[in-house]
């Protein structure tokens, strides 16, 4: 399981707040204790006003670069403020992301990463927004591939999120994203599938247990990267006790570990 750590995102209120105090310490701090919980990659998103959304991103890549050795998501919305500062990346990571909303994101982030060990996640969406239904989905998904192929970008390094949609506004959401989920990966095998975690259960009480069971059930359908907050020890549980029950945990290895570490379970005193 690819976990990549979100908590560093400018629409965190305090992560705001951060950044806009420039408070070096607090972005450093996230960016160690996501490091420490387990997160492969570590997201960085400035979710600031567009004419200081460079400066932001490129402060923020400095401040983690410095403190953990982990690679970065380079994530906004911009494809041009993720060109601006893709030189800035110390190795190869991940870019958040291109999908069919405009040319501009697959013709500019496919040839940034051409010839790279760079990754990168997909959206199905395009023009019309999120699908509702899950051939679209798959369309997408056809041509986000095929379009990255151009550039010898071969699906083991794409990313492909469903999008799941809001349980609250559409009760066959999750049944939608295990769907796309199986199709897609009998379609590219070696395809990885990710999601945030907590858009499922927007609009809904008691959030945390409807994630944790979303992230259970995706992973049983062969979602296999997950944008989520790995110093969240509920969540964390439940992805690793998924990973045990699936057989993807060697002798319950990296359960017990974590367990020992006091990473989960109950808070030891």
């Amino acid at each position: 399981m690819i976990i990549i750590g979100e908590k560093i995102n400018g629409t965190i209120p305090s992560v705001e707040k951060a950044i806009k105090e420039k408070n070096e310490q607090f972005i450093a701090d996230l960016a160690i204790r996501q490091a420490e919980a387990g997160a492969d990659y570590i997201d960085v998103c400035a979710g600031t006003a567009p004419e200081i959304e460079v400066e932001t991103l490129k402060w923020l890549m400095e401040i983690v670069q410095d403190v953990v050795d982990k690679p970065l998501c380079i994530d906004s919305p911009n494809p041009r403020t993720i060109e601006a500062v893709f030189k800035y990346a110390k190795q190869p990571g991940i870019i958040n992301s291109v999908s069919e909303e405009s040319e501009d994101k697959c013709n500019i982030i496919y040839p940034l990463i051409q010839g790279t060990d760079w990754q990168v996640i997909g959206l199905t969406c395009d023009s019309n927004g999120i699908p509702s239904d899950v051939e679209t989905r798959i369309d997408i998904t056809k041509i986000l591939v095929e379009k990255a192929g151009k550039f010898g970008i071969t699906p083991d390094r794409i990313h492909i999120d469903p999008l799941v949609i809001a349980v609250s506004t559409d009760n066959q959401s999750l049944l939608k994203f295990i769907e796309a989920t199986k199709k897609i990966k009998e379609m590219y095998p070696s395809i990885h599938i990710t999601s945030g975690l907590s858009n499922i259960s927007f609009g809904m009480p008691f959030r945390r247990i409807i994630n944790q069971n979303f992230l259970a059930l995706a992973m049983y359908a062969g979602m296999d990267s997950a944008i989520m907050d790995p110093t969240n020890r509920e969540m964390l549980g439940t992805l690793l006790a998924t990973q045990v029950l699936l057989g993807q945990d060697r002798h319950c290895r990296k359960f017990i570990t974590a367990y020992r570490k006091g990473q989960i379970g109950p808070k030891k005193e």
